[in-house]
């Protein structure tokens, strides 16, 4: 079960926020095989002036209008299957949001269903278990 942060610009229309949203859920569901319920996604504002980042870094030239990802995931994902997922949140923030390719910034924190509670708080491993899965 991912978990996402998004942070957009303040001034970012709620239409635009949801297709974000859209966006980077499909493609997880499309590149990593996420189970299409598993959707979290906290989205947040930024202000001017409250994300100061390089508009030159690793030769990438970004606006002021970038969307930070930070997507937090059981590990066990390929690097070929974490490519895949970068591109297709890309591509699909550019088609369904209009966001610049250029201005999408994403980051992965790894860990394991030890490190999850989702619900009456209960350790996630113990769901898993329940529902009969490898453990």
């Amino acid at each position: 079960m991912p978990f996402i942060r998004t942070h957009v610009p303040q001034d970012t229309p709620a239409a635009t926020r949801t297709a974000i949203v859209q966006g980077v859920h499909q493609a997880l569901v499309d590149s990593i095989g996420m189970p299409p319920d598993e959707l979290f996604n906290l989205v947040a504002g930024y202000a001017p002036g409250e994300f100061a980042c390089s508009r030159t870094f690793n030769g990438v030239a970004r606006s002021d209008r970038v969307v930070v990802l930070e997507i937090t995931l059981r590990r066990g994902r390929s690097d070929a299957m974490k490519r895949a997922l970068y591109a297709a949140i890309a591509h699909n923030l550019h088609t369904l949001a209009g966001v610049a390719p250029a201005d999408v910034f994403i980051f992965l924190h790894e860990n394991d269903y030890s490190d999850w509670s989702v619900g009456h708080g209960r350790f996630a491993m113990d769901l898993v278990r329940q529902r009969g899965a490898p453990g």
